[in-house]
């Protein structure tokens, strides 16, 4: 008699595994579906000028019309005005930009760097902003170099032999 009550007992826990897995199934066909109707991300584009030389670097995100969307420094992230323009502190200017990019739906960028005109290469901190840039998963779409040259320009002070010391 013991063996008929066990006998119910263990086909309810048949029923209730295979009623189990066929709500797993369910499930797993809900989101199998919901993945699928996710429509695509669309692409928006906005232009980062990076500016930097040997005292700071500064970062403006613009949308493509121009109109800026947001602003960040190496000043605003550090309070030591010897580590303005260091790679680390270029990328915690990053982060800020990045948040507010993410805000405004922006995920491919335009980057144009500028040095102080002049220079013959820009500062430290541009490459890291790029690498950053691009593990947070931005798109990059193009890198232009728009520092200014000088042509001719004042004639520089000191005279025809220099300076005399």
């Amino acid at each position: 008699m013991a063996e008929e009550i066990k006998k119910p007992v263990e086909a309810q826990e048949e029923k209730t595994q295979a009623e189990e897995l066929e709500e797993m199934e369910k499930k797993a066909g809900e989101l199998n579906e919901e993945k699928e109707t996710k429509k695509p991300e669309k692409e928006r584009a906005g232009i980062l000028y990076i500016y930097t030389s040997k005292n700071n670097t500064i970062l403006t995100l613009t949308d493509m019309a121009g109109n800026t969307l947001s602003r960040s420094s190496g000043g605003q992230s550090t309070k030591q005005s010897r580590l303005k323009s260091s790679p680390t502190i270029a990328m915690f200017a990053t982060k800020k930009i990045e948040e507010d990019a993410r805000e405004y739906g922006i995920n491919s960028l335009y980057v144009r760097i500028k040095a102080q005109t002049g220079e013959t290469s820009p500062g430290s901190a541009y490459h890291a902003v790029i690498k950053a840039l691009g593990r947070d998963d931005f798109r990059v779409v193009s890198i232009m170099d728009i520092t200014k040259n000088p042509r001719g320009g004042p004639k520089k002070p000191g005279g025809r032999r220099g300076r005399r010391v």
